[in-house]
């Protein structure tokens, strides 16, 4: 049995899609599923349960001896959220805690860190686990700040010689983008803004570039598809000798114009953009460029290629958001 936490959630309900595809299970859900079209990530899937976060330790008290792994990606993950209370006590306190549910029962534990640990990119963005290069990150949000917490409290209980799951690992992903992000609102992908625009024959909105040293539209972005993130993870359930915080993007940044000319060329149109001034309230906090050094998973063993930017939003163009169901 797979528990997902976050599983009807983005990369959780894709996650939940794989596994199953593959006939991996059974599958168990910890989500809260709220009013909303979230739902619908996970109405294909055939589940066992789907577990409400409240009744999480009672679920694992009754089935956890069945499970194979935990998949954590239940997590405030909006950048724009404040309430830091909230976020540390489900970003970190709860990571922690499974944490150490998953080395007393011995079950391998894999959970979504962030690109957003490194903040601006200006110490780089290499997954370095060493407790003095992980102080040196200065993440600019507080949902970056309780990932890179959390990364740095793990890696310090290794460090001492604390307990541990028999395989763990940390994911920091970059701009993932791919089907079942529709219930994101704001939060979704420039890819998912960009095509209700474009599919309507109208001009896209990009922001401007307020640095010059970097054209309007030319801010740089590692866009990972949802996909290659998802084989991360059935790779690192397949190879349980390997542990570790690992990068999760392509390794190759591109800019928010080619991104917005991929969209249009996936409905047979030239690009058509108007550039609007970066909000005053994130301008000074904006990231120009990230770029996922993907040495160590590479290292680790991980040799799958990573899809392009033009065939990554074609498939999620064509096979899911110009059809009347855009879920995986």
């Amino acid at each position: 049995m797979y528990l997902i936490t976050g599983g009807a959630g983005f990369i959780g309900s894709n996650i939940a899609a794989a596994l199953e595809a593959q006939g991996r299970g059974p599958i168990v859900i910890c989500d809260r599923l709220h009013e909303g079209i979230k739902w619908r990530n996970i109405a294909k899937r055939e589940l066992v349960d789907i577990v409400h976060p409240d009744e999480l330790w009672g679920f694992l008290e009754d089935d956890g001896e069945e499970l194979e792994a935990v998949i954590h990606m239940g997590a405030i993950s909006a950048t724009t959220e404040t309430n830091a209370d909230l976020i540390f006590k489900t970003n970190f306190r709860l990571t922690m805690a499974l944490w150490h549910w998953c080395a007393g029962m011995e079950v391998p534990f894999i959970y979504a860190s962030s690109a957003a640990t490194y903040g601006d990119g200006a110490r780089g963005f290499d997954d370095d686990p060493d407790l003095d290069a992980l102080a040196a990150l200065r993440p600019l949000n507080a949902y970056g700040w309780s990932k890179h917490l959390t990364d740095r409290r793990i890696m310090r209980l290794l460090a001492e010689g604390g307990e541990a799951p028999p395989q763990w690992a940390g994911l920091k992903f970059f701009n993932v983008y791919g089907p079942n992000e529709g219930h994101k609102g704001g939060q979704k992908s420039v890819v998912a803004h960009i095509h209700p625009v474009a599919a309507a024959g109208g001009r896209a909105q990009l922001f401007q570039s307020h640095r010059p040293d970097y054209a309007d539209g030319g801010q740089l972005r590692d866009f990972v598809w949802v996909g290659d993130c998802v084989d991360v993870v059935l790779w690192l359930l397949d190879n349980p000798e390997v542990s570790g915080l690992f990068n999760c993007g392509t390794g190759k940044a591109r800019s928010f114009a080619d991104l917005a000319a991929a969209v249009y060329a996936a409905l047979g149109r030239e690009a058509e953009v108007d550039y609007v001034p970066t909000p005053e309230q994130i301008r000074d906090k904006y990231q120009y460029y990230t770029q996922a050094n993907m040495d160590r998973l590479r290292a680790a063993g991980y040799g799958k290629p990573f899809t392009s930017l033009e065939d990554g939003v074609a498939r999620y163009v064509r096979d899911y958001l110009e059809r009347d169901d855009p879920c995986a």
